[in-house]
């Protein structure tokens, strides 16, 4: 099957699915939990049937605390965001909503200083980055060529922008926090998007070796269409147990699940689809450089 005559086709549904996410990730940026801007997180448990409004919780709340979000996470689960809560303020606003509601758990409480998160943020994109550089010079040096690590990392950048950007249109219009099982998520992206990608390159350095004659084009769709099958089946399978996790987890690991869901998919549409044609492309630039190079 030739695959490769249709790459702009392949380019443009990236670009469709790339470019919303790309403007939300302009204009309204991610949302960041309390774990890269500081703060306290408080996730309570009220008695069944009660509900928590922002007009509620505000004469509850201690005169030095400033409630940035409430939102509801389950059934009678609310989370409260704002400036960073003492222990004493805690135990006091706790002790207020026992007193309105008759008991109340607490779920998660969390305290994160400013120059931690600072240094969280720092360190996210430190690791971020140096992934990116590890994984593209492990890829040039496998196959002994550049092209080969450009393309498996413009791949991967292809996913991080799916990824970025589903997270930024969540969080616009659901409210969802970039945290840092968020981070995880999306270093556990880019090592499934070269995972399937080595994968192909390696299919297409073994027929290269094998067929000889052939064009390198007709080796490029060749070796998509010998993996291409073993790669949705692998991924079905990871995709099929993610579903079920964003489906019936729980609140807590909910839109983690969901990040590697969509990081899964991304990551086997890009393989195929995103860093073969780019060769593709990569390498009908080099025969066009050569032959203006011999025309001079």
């Amino acid at each position: 099957m030739h695959f490769l005559r249709y790459s702009k086709w392949f380019f443009l549904l990236s670009l469709l699915v790339i470019l919303p996410g790309v403007y939300s990730l302009i204009r309204y940026g991610l949302r960041p939990s309390v774990d890269f801007t500081g703060g306290s997180l408080l996730e309570v448990r009220l008695p069944e049937g009660s509900e928590l409004t922002q007009a509620a919780i505000e004469p509850l709340l201690p005169a030095d605390f400033q409630l940035a979000t409430l939102q509801q996470s389950g059934i009678s689960q609310y989370q409260l965001k704002g400036s960073e809560l003492s222990n004493d303020a805690r135990q006091s606003l706790l002790l207020s909503l026992e007193e309105k509601f008759t008991s109340v758990e607490v779920l998660r409480s969390e305290t994160i200083g400013p120059t931690l998160s600072a240094e969280l943020l720092r360190k996210t994109l430190n690791a971020v980055i140096l992934a990116a550089t590890l994984i593209t010079c492990y890829v040039w040096y496998r196959f002994r060529d550049l092209k080969y690590g450009v393309c498996a990392t413009l791949a991967m950048f292809h996913d991080t922008l799916v990824l970025l950007g589903s997270f930024s249109l969540l969080g616009h219009f659901f409210g969802v926090e970039a945290d840092v099982l968020f981070v995880t998520a999306l270093l556990t992206t880019l090592s499934f998007s070269v995972h399937d990608t080595i994968v192909v390159y390696d299919r297409i350095r073994e027929l290269r070796k094998k067929y000889v004659k052939h064009s390198y084009r007709e080796i490029l769709d060749a070796a998509v269409t010998e993996t291409l099958a073993r790669s949705i089946n692998n991924s079905v399978t990871i995709i099929l147990m993610l579903l079920s996790l964003s489906l019936l987890g729980g609140a807590t690991i909910r839109w983690f699940s969901i990040a590697l869901l969509i990081g899964a998919v991304t990551g086997t549409y890009s393989s195929p689809f995103t860093a073969v044609p780019l060769l593709g492309l990569w390498d009908n630039w080099q025969r066009r450089k050569q032959l203006s190079g011999k025309s001079k």
